[in-house]
């Protein structure tokens, strides 16, 4: 079974990446499932109804998110309804949304669990006691199960990866944006790579325009981040999983570039 990645999608440039590089992607790798971080889909912060529908349309399965979840309002009128994507699991109980789903491909299920980790970002509960207690129930219903880890310390994604090894069938990071070399296969099975990368304006600093950025490390002044325009890329993973086991047996960074 192949399973296709993406990195966080930015904005407008990140889903018309997704709309130029997606289906070319599946049919090279011959993907049968793909997924998706969308937690910044929606101008860089959060996602909507209507844009979440257009990135299903593009070929997109399931969807995770971040810590952006709750930035664009319009997420609290369909979460709960929403069968095709989570928040990351380790929100306090009565958040709204579900922290783990499950997709159906070749008769066989994929669970897909969402966690965030905690060095400088909000402090959530525990995401590695919380990991094991969701996969022992995930395993219940399948042994393949796909971990987006949305963390900003490489150390604490690198913890959690061997943490999880053999228990899961990957943990792929999130959320800094920048892809990482560092995509392998663990001791017991488990598919890591530290940050899938981003899917957006390249010619950015993590999707916004780079003279803002650079201004605002000159200034120390506050400016209002804007979505970097010109060439767009797609950042994702493709994994081979055995059905049977849920082990990985592959794991391959991918990388595409194209004028807007």
């Amino acid at each position: 079974m192949r399973i296709l990645f993406i990195g966080d999608i930015v904005g407008k440039p990140g889903r018309e990446a997704v709309k130029r590089f997606l289906k070319p992607l599946q049919v090279e790798y011959k993907i049968n499932a793909t997924i998706a971080n969308g937690e910044n889909a929606a101008a860089g912060k959060g996602i909507t109804k209507e844009i979440a529908e257009e990135l299903y349309s593009n070929g997109i399965e399931f969807m995770t998110m971040g810590n952006h979840v709750w930035d664009n309002r319009d997420i609290m009128n369909f979460i709960d309804r929403e069968n095709r994507l989570i928040r990351p699991a380790n929100y306090p109980v009565g958040a709204p949304g579900q922290g783990h789903g499950f997709i159906r491909v070749m008769g066989r299920k994929i669970g897909v669990l969402n966690l965030s980790g905690r060095i400088f970002l909000p402090s959530l509960d525990d995401p590695f006691s919380g990991a094991i207690r969701w996969v022992n129930q995930m395993r219940q219903e399948t042994p393949i199960i796909i971990l987006d880890f949305h963390a900003e310390a490489t150390s604490e994604k690198m913890a959690l990866g061997w943490f999880l090894d053999g228990k899961v069938s990957a943990v792929l990071g999130t959320h800094t944006h920048i892809q990482t070399a560092d995509a392998r296969l663990l001791h017991q099975g488990t598919a890591y790579i530290t940050d899938v990368g981003m899917t957006g304006p390249r010619d950015s600093v993590l999707g916004v325009k780079k003279e803002i950025i650079i201004n605002r490390f000159l200034t120390q002044l506050p400016a209002k981040f804007e979505l970097a325009s010109g060439p767009i890329q797609i950042n994702a993973v493709v994994l081979d999983i055995d059905e049977e086991t849920g082990k990985a047996r592959q794991i391959e960074a991918i990388q595409r570039v194209a004028e807007a």
